[in-house]
């Protein structure tokens, strides 16, 4: 498949993912293709932010979903990268694995397998989850006498809290799809014949809903994240009353009377 990138330095030759467009779809795909495992080197944690922001930028593209090929979604970082990389490297890998939460479009992270470390840490970084029951999510660190350093403690601490973090983290233990799925981590939880069927389907679902009020939606949850109850009250108010001028919000309403599907155009 042509690379849709190929004119953007950074993204010339990806290394150890590609990048699919479709249009018709109005999706965006990142695809891990290092088999066995899709271990992630230093430098393609830089190429996968700039593939993020790209996929952000395409006004081809409504939805962005980071995938793999085989049978595990990623195991993790290449160990011997972080000894090999500058200090000045290391500090910017948490920034670099956040690409996916910078961007304004929804992420969905279709898990499967072994999703271990940076794997884990990337998927947490996306919007929604959907884990196949043969997934294992860790962030195995303690092992190498290590922690999580780009982001996956903190964001595994908003999402399941303080006890069940530190019974991952500091014991290095996986936690199932099932369990993924009971603590919230994961939206669904599919066969994993399923799981590329379960991801088209929510790429669908997103893609129904108005882009300007998906992106207002997605801004306003992250900058509210660890504001108090009466910031993102206030927050959700300014973006309402911006919401209230829209061509969007003027077509739902029209379309909810008229009991039509609306059409959006992002206005």
């Amino acid at each position: 498949m042509t690379n849709p990138y190929s004119d953007l330095p950074l993204l010339a030759e990806p290394d150890g993912f590609r990048i699919e467009v479709n249009a018709d779809r109005e999706r965006g795909d990142i695809v891990l293709e290092r088999p066995p495992m899709n271990v992630i080197s230093m430098g393609q944690r830089d190429q996968l932010r700039a593939a993020f922001e790209a996929l952000d930028a395409d006004d081809r593209v409504r939805v962005i979903v980071l995938r793999a090929e085989g049978e595990h979604f990623s195991s993790g970082g290449y160990i011997h990268g972080f000894l090999d990389a500058s200090p000045e490297h290391v500090s910017h890998l948490a920034d670099n694995v956040a690409a996916p939460w910078r961007c304004a479009k929804p992420v969905i992270a279709a898990n499967k397998g072994y999703t271990f470390g940076v794997g884990f840490e990337i998927s947490l970084a996306c919007d929604f989850r959907i884990a196949a029951k043969s997934t294992r999510y860790a962030l195995p660190e303690q092992k190498l006498g290590q922690i999580p350093g780009s982001g996956g403690s903190a964001r595994l601490q908003a999402i399941v809290g303080l006890a069940r973090t530190k019974d991952v983290v500091m014991r290095s233990r996986r936690i199932t799809g099932q369990q993924a799925h009971d603590w919230g981590i994961a939206v669904e939880l599919v066969e994993d014949d399923a799981l590329e069927q379960a991801t088209a389907d929510l790429v669908d679902e997103l893609r129904s809903f108005s882009p300007m009020a998906q992106r207002t939606a997605k801004k306003l949850l992250n900058d509210s994240e660890n504001a108090t109850v009466a910031i993102g009250i206030e927050l959700e108010g300014h973006c309402y009353s911006r919401l209230r001028q829209s061509e969007d919000f003027a077509e739902g309403v029209k379309a909810f009377h008229e009991k039509r599907k609306p059409t959006f155009v992002g206005r």
